[in-house]
């Protein structure tokens, strides 16, 4: 938990983005959360592959950041409340998707939190990232016996590895480091194929599938090639699901291939802030039923004086990174 207590706080440290890769700290006054409103003393926040483009700092950012901008991974201990909060009060432990977590503390709304129960204390518990892959889950449809392609296994792909295998489905998980099909195999892929040759790949997931292909391929990479390859791996009506964070540009598709097997395509992103917060419910019953185990994954952690370190390994990847935590202590 946060060292600063509720008494003693009359100002908060938050991260200013000020420029491409470049990062300061800044002492700001306590805010007071308004009427249906929280306030949160934070005690971490995930990083997300999705600051990346705004840290590379492309044309249309704009800087400085908000402080604590860029951060919607929070969780921590709720300190004050606004009028008209009923749901959940003074010294709940809550995830949160304030949207200013690069922080020791950020104001949400009363609905845009959900309080997390006694046997995760102690526990980091980035709630956005695990509510949004149970909703790409829930509309990926996996059923027992599928054939279930993963293409891309970082922190979202290797927790989609874990759900679809106790679906009962047969996982095939393709990364380009060995680190992660290792862990993969780990969280119940039954194949694993490095993620390097195109027609290779191809042709290895004829020979798994007996020249059928997948009845489910996510990507879960963002990034153009692994789109195109993930649209090779799905079979004849099956379903294709974007879970990759695709935000550096258009994208151009072989719609010929898509029409020709008849694909069914998802955009599992959602947009909707109640499906998100379901969406983190649901992540806690997975934990709670032996699901979905997310803590092994949650593999690095920076004080908040380092979110540039932090930022900059979630964008190089080394060797046996996975999931990158700002933690407050």
């Amino acid at each position: 938990m946060n060292a600063i207590t509720p008494v003693q706080a009359r100002t908060m440290k938050a991260a200013v983005v000020s420029g491409p890769g470049q990062l300061r700290m800044e002492t700001l006054p306590l805010p007071k959360p308004g009427a249906g409103q929280i306030r949160v003393v934070l005690e971490g926040c995930g990083v997300c592959a999705s600051n990346l483009t705004p840290w590379a700092g492309p044309e249309w950012m704009q800087f400085p950041t908000e402080p604590g901008g860029l951060g919607h991974e929070g969780w921590g201990i709720v300190d004050a409340v606004g009028e008209n909060v009923e749901s959940v009060g003074i010294g709940d432990r809550v995830a949160t998707l304030g949207h200013h977590a690069y922080a020791t503390h950020d104001i949400a709304d009363e609905n845009a939190v959900v309080r997390l129960p006694g046997e995760f204390d102690g526990q980091p518990f980035p709630g956005e990232p695990l509510g949004c892959a149970l909703n790409i889950f829930k509309r990926s449809d996996i059923k027992a016996g599928q054939t279930v392609a993963i293409v891309g296994i970082g922190f979202l792909g290797a927790l989609l590895t874990q759900l679809c295998a106790a679906a009962g489905a047969r996982v095939i998980a393709l990364s380009r480091r060995p680190f992660s099909l290792d862990l993969a195999r780990r969280a119940g892929a039954v194949e694993t194929i490095l993620l390097d040759d195109h027609w290779q790949i191809i042709e290895k997931v004829k020979q798994l599938t007996q020249d059928r292909f997948c009845d489910r391929v996510i990507e879960a990479v963002g990034k153009p090639w692994p789109l195109d390859l993930a649209a090779e791996l799905t079979r004849e009506r099956g379903r294709l699901i974007v879970a990759g964070y695709h935000q550096d540009g258009p994208r151009q598709i072989n719609m010929q291939l898509w029409n020709w097997r008849g694909l069914d395509v998802v955009n599992a992103h959602e947009r909707d802030p109640a499906m998100y917060i379901q969406g983190i419910r649901d992540a806690i019953a997975a934990i709670q039923a032996g699901r979905l185990d997310p803590w092994p994954l949650l593999t690095h952690r920076f004080p908040l004086e380092r979110l540039d370190d932090a930022l900059n390994m979630t964008r190089d990847r080394p060797d046996g990174f996975l999931k990158a935590l700002v933690v407050y202590a």
